[in-house]
């Protein structure tokens, strides 16, 4: 008798033992769940940076009332444009159903005014006809800004596109010829005509134009999400809508078409319509 209660209460002790080690097993499975849910995305930006975030594959991204395309590896991309004076609110919900939202602090920044002189003054004040042109011509390049795709060539990080001295910032007010006119959409680097012209980031050709009224040759390389990069005033341009480029590979070469003083690459970058600094992009000083 005292033998079958000592198994009973070895029995019961046993089934304990087991229940709390099925209970602690579930609450660490449940702790290491939630531990894996992970954001990196900066907690502020200056306007005009392009922002590239990463959490747990799978995870829904929501900017605002945007929806942001995340990539297997769990990036996603965003712009703060030039004049933007909000926080940026980033609404995660993880595929365990968590959520979590970060509100970026957009520090704003002083915009110089800057003053260009002896450009064509057809370019600044153009008859009708003209005017009617440039439209048309903008509105084909804003088409393909518009692309959201799904590759994220971004995520891979960005080089100079040429090497030289910067002669014109991103966002200034710029004024020709004594005119006002749209403060500058990018980066301005003086090289010599010919140069070189190198896809800053891997991508798709989007649009290519030898001679547009304002930008001269003008190139649109798509790296995926909606970022773009545009290069102005090209002299040649070596490769065709459609075509896949690699970071690094040779696109065109400096020259000084269109509405401009001398040779130079006008690099613009985009999120969507968002118009951003290239040099607030995390790349090598330029000239080295």
């Amino acid at each position: 008798m005292r033998g079958r209660l000592r198994r009973a209460q070895s029995d019961s002790r046993f089934g304990r033992f087991v229940a709390v080690a099925l209970a602690i097993a579930a609450a660490l499975a449940g702790t290491t769940a939630t531990a894996a849910n992970t954001v990196t995305l900066p907690e502020r930006a200056s306007q005009g940076q392009l922002l590239v975030g990463q959490t747990t594959p799978g995870s829904t991204v929501k900017l605002r009332e945007r929806t942001l395309k995340v990539d297997p590896d769990g990036h996603f991309v965003f712009g703060i444009g030039r004049d933007e004076a909000r926080n940026a609110p980033v609404d995660i919900t993880f595929p365990d159903g968590e959520t979590r939202r970060i509100a970026v602090q957009v520090l704003k920044r002083d915009w110089p005014i800057e003053r260009v002189n002896g450009v064509p003054q057809s370019t600044v004040d153009p008859p009708p006809a003209i005017a009617a042109r440039i439209a048309r011509e903008q509105a084909a390049v804003a088409k393909e800004r518009s692309r959201d795709d799904a590759r994220s060539d971004f995520a891979q990080g960005f080089v100079w596109p040429v090497q030289g001295r910067i002669s014109g910032r991103f966002g200034r007010q710029r004024i020709y010829n004594g005119s006002p006119n749209a403060p500058h959409s990018g980066t301005d680097i003086a090289a010599p005509a010919g140069t070189a012209v190198r896809a800053p980031a891997a991508g798709i050709v989007t649009f290519a134009d030898r001679d547009l009224y304002l930008t001269g040759g003008t190139l649109l390389i798509d790296h995926g999400h909606g970022v773009s990069s545009s290069f102005l005033h090209l002299s040649r341009i070596d490769v065709s809508v459609g075509q896949r480029v690699e970071r690094g590979e040779t696109v065109a070469a400096v020259g000084a078409t269109g509405r401009a003083t001398g040779p130079h690459l006008h690099w613009g970058l985009n999120w969507l319509d968002v118009r951003l600094d290239p040099q607030l992009l995390e790349l090598p000083p330029p000239g080295r």
